[in-house]
């Protein structure tokens, strides 16, 4: 008989499965500390400063949304919110997070009270306009102790945004107006916890390798607008509907068609993104000559600000960021982080659309595969 040779890749197989249950453990035991480790200093803005200011510092900082700041005890706040900023040595409050303005607030008080008088609306006190979006009127904060898992639990919510206390000595794990105090605070986002990820993705292989559709990270509901949609109208569409961004469809030809809302968008081609992102880096003086044109026009114009103007920021509109159903979940990850978009779009073999898979969607799937024992 001859010698017993064993099966070498019964034993790569094994090996492998048990490579795989140790980085998935590893990463359950990452901390929100792990995460922002590479994170700079909070950016944000003084609750008197105008809205034309906290436009600048949005573009300049490139984020889509900061903090307000004001006195201690001078303001009710976010929904009765008390996270304070406190000296480090004598824990005295020096200041008190009221609220978070985002690109889409400033962009909902522009459209909402028409292009007339523009200027004079920019010089509102940015404290006036919080709570058009109703993120902006709900502050998050994630404990440096707490959990990945955990800290995707509150992402999956459709957070979009926390703070980060960086030396608090609370116990909460994560919450929503927590009374917090800290002597300084970073902001930690949804893209910062799917780069994080993107980067361990070896860990998540077996994970990444299935279709995003037997995962059910599609959500079948998608509304878009007409390219003939007026650039007003978008806003405030999606401001109602509390959406960032939006496809935009090609038109059907149908007269009756309604341009001044969101329509749905399944079975519809899309041929754009209308997005907050994107306007974030549009000069005011565009902005104000284009909120009666239509947002195709006005992509197009948004095309040919040259970089500098636009603080080097790119624009999601110059290409269109979709997938399959049968798209695997790395592909799609790949295509969410490396273009900077929160979404991409589902469509057919005809490129008509079938859903949408955002951070939210991808985050809930990769937080359920962490917490099971499956491969």
């Amino acid at each position: 008989m001859g010698a017993y040779r064993p099966n070498k890749s019964i034993d790569f197989n094994l090996e492998s499965k048990k490579m795989q249950g140790e980085g998935r453990q590893m990463l359950r035991e990452t901390k929100v500390s792990d995460l922002i480790t590479n994170k700079k200093r909070l950016v944000e803005v003084p609750y008197t400063a105008s809205l034309a200011d906290t436009i600048n510092a949005l573009m300049a900082n490139r984020i889509l949304a900061a903090p307000v700041a004001a006195p201690p005890g001078q303001w009710i706040g976010a929904g009765g919110s008390m996270i304070m900023e406190s000296d480090k040595q004598t824990g005295v409050a020096r200041k008190h997070y009221i609220g978070m303005v985002t690109m889409l607030d400033v962009l909902a008080h522009i459209a909402g009270n028409g292009p007339e008088d523009l200027d004079r609306r920019m010089q509102v006190p940015v404290s006036s306009i919080i709570g058009h979006c109703l993120e902006s009127l709900t502050l998050w904060t994630i404990n440096t102790h707490t959990g990945i898992t955990d800290c995707m639990e509150v992402f999956c919510k459709g957070i979009h945004r926390a703070l980060v206390p960086v030396d608090s000595q609370m116990e909460n794990i994560a919450g929503v107006e927590l009374m917090e105090s800290a002597s300084s605070y970073h902001m930690l986002t949804q893209m910062d916890l799917l780069r994080f990820l993107k980067n361990h993705e070896h860990d998540l292989q077996p994970l990444l390798q299935r279709p995003i559709a037997q995962l059910g990270a599609i959500v079948d509901a998608v509304v878009g607008v007409s390219k003939k949609t007026k650039v007003m109208d978008a806003i405030t569409s999606m401001n109602k509907a509390a959406l960032n961004a939006v496809p935009i469809l090609e038109s059907t030809g149908a007269v009756n068609a309604d341009r001044t809302q969101l329509i749905d968008g399944k079975g519809r081609k899309p041929v754009g993104t209308f997005s907050a992102t994107d306007l974030r880096g549009c000069p005011i003086s565009v902005l104000q000559s284009c909120l009666q044109v239509s947002v195709m026009e006005f992509i197009n114009k948004l095309s040919e600000i040259p970089q500098h103007e636009s603080s080097g920021l790119r624009n999601s509109t110059d290409e269109l960021v979709t997938c399959r159903p049968e798209s695997k979940l790395g592909e799609v990850v790949d295509k969410v982080v490396s273009n900077h978009v929160h979404r991409a779009w589902v469509v057919d073999e005809s490129g008509m659309l079938t859903g949408v898979v955002s951070l939210t969607d991808i985050i809930k799937v990769i937080r359920v595969w962490l917490l099971s024992d499956r491969t």
